[in-house]
């Protein structure tokens, strides 16, 4: 899936557009930024609610393409000032973070 697919599957708005042509290749669920750096893969979107510009530093830091920010979170200026530099495509929805990860993983099809 390329990260210009992800509003499709995720019901999601477009904060900042990233490399729309970069490929999302699992995911990972997580509030928690040092467990994001130990455990997530590079080409995971990372799920979670924290909307601030360390989130994008940590997703750059592991080759994360995106960020979803659920419960309709938003991101800070900052955030999205930072993710445009980085190339980081940040998105919001609606959906908490389990619809979320389970939408992922179906069109993924990871099972």
């Amino acid at each position: 899936m390329k990260v210009a697919e992800i509003p499709d599957v995720l019901d999601c708005t477009t904060l900042t557009p990233g490399k729309a042509d970069t490929a999302v290749t699992g995911g990972y669920t997580s509030d928690l930024l040092s467990d994001v750096m130990g455990n997530a893969c590079e080409g995971d979107i990372l799920i979670t609610i924290q909307g601030h510009k360390n989130t994008v530093a940590v997703a750059q830091l592991g080759g994360l393409p995106a960020i979803l920010l659920c419960n309709g979170r938003t991101a800070t200026d900052d955030m999205l000032a930072a993710a445009d530099r980085e190339g980081i495509a940040i998105f919001s929805t609606n959906l908490n973070q389990f619809l979320s990860s389970h939408r992922l993983a179906s069109a993924l099809g990871i099972e």
